[in-house]
């Protein structure tokens, strides 16, 4: 181990002093295209990206994120996405605002590890809005919409057109897409929510994927006595102080 360790240091001394060699990083004369490949640089490895000019969205944009969250070095935040105020994104989460655009999270809501927010394609080639793939919240469109103190559980799937309501848990492994899920919901671990909406209060139990409005219409109140009532609440709590401590750090 120690040996590969310093091959390893080796080889990088190694490329940083060629470079230097090669003039990509000087100093004075030159400067500026030192500068830009220092910037290229910095782009290439940075987690938080603009959006590329692609046919159906010319024009680059970047996260707008609030100061007291947290996004993980190793999770990524791409193009025309709100990130809230203390929101905690953890590791490999992905949330992709290239193609479906814009996402929005809203404050106090946690995207944990793996997670995947995406959607489909929001503007077409002529710069016409696709309807069919829009949602729309307080007269604002969006392809995904993520309200506050939501919690998306281990490598959750949001892609849009998709909304999820305030307060609302989407457990581990869970799926909704095309869908609208309302407040105080609870999307049990592998459950699915496509193509419906699914009214307030309301769970889907762990493993059901619900794909007709008639079986969202018949799903199960929240009541006191459901194991899960408080389980967002609980989770929430934690991934705001998690978001506050590393911004501590």
């Amino acid at each position: 181990m120690n040996f590969n360790k310093k091959v390893f240091t080796f080889l990088i001394l190694t490329l940083v002093l060629a470079l230097a060699g090669s003039g990509c990083v000087s100093q004075g004369e030159g400067a500026e295209e030192g500068e830009h490949a220092g910037a290229a640089v910095e782009a290439a490895t940075s987690n938080i990206w603009a959006n590329p000019v692609t046919p159906w969205n010319p024009e680059p944009t970047e996260p707008t994120i609030d100061p007291t969250a947290y996004i993980h070095p190793q999770a990524s935040v791409i193009g025309d996405a709100t990130i809230g105020a203390r929101v905690m994104v953890s590791p490999f989460a992905s949330v992709r605002s290239d193609e479906g655009i814009p996402i929005f999270v809203g404050n106090e809501s946690n995207i944990q590890d793996g997670v995947i927010l995406h959607a489909l394609e929001t503007i077409d080639e002529e710069g016409e809005h696709v309807e069919s793939h829009i949602i729309e919240v307080d007269g604002e469109e969006y392809a995904v919409y993520v309200g506050e103190r939501v919690s998306l559980a281990h490598q959750a799937q949001v892609h849009g057109p998709a909304y999820v309501g305030d307060d609302t848990f989407i457990g581990m492994q869970a799926m909704v897409f095309n869908a609208k899920v309302g407040s105080n919901c609870v999307l049990e671990p592998t459950s699915g929510a496509i193509g419906v909406t699914i009214p307030d209060g309301r769970y889907i139990s762990a493993g059901t994927v619900v794909t007709s409005q008639a079986e969202a219409d018949a799903l199960p109140e929240i009541t006191d006595d459901y194991a899960y009532r408080h389980t967002n609440e609980a989770v929430v709590y934690v991934n705001v102080n998690l978001a506050d401590g590393y911004n501590a750090q």
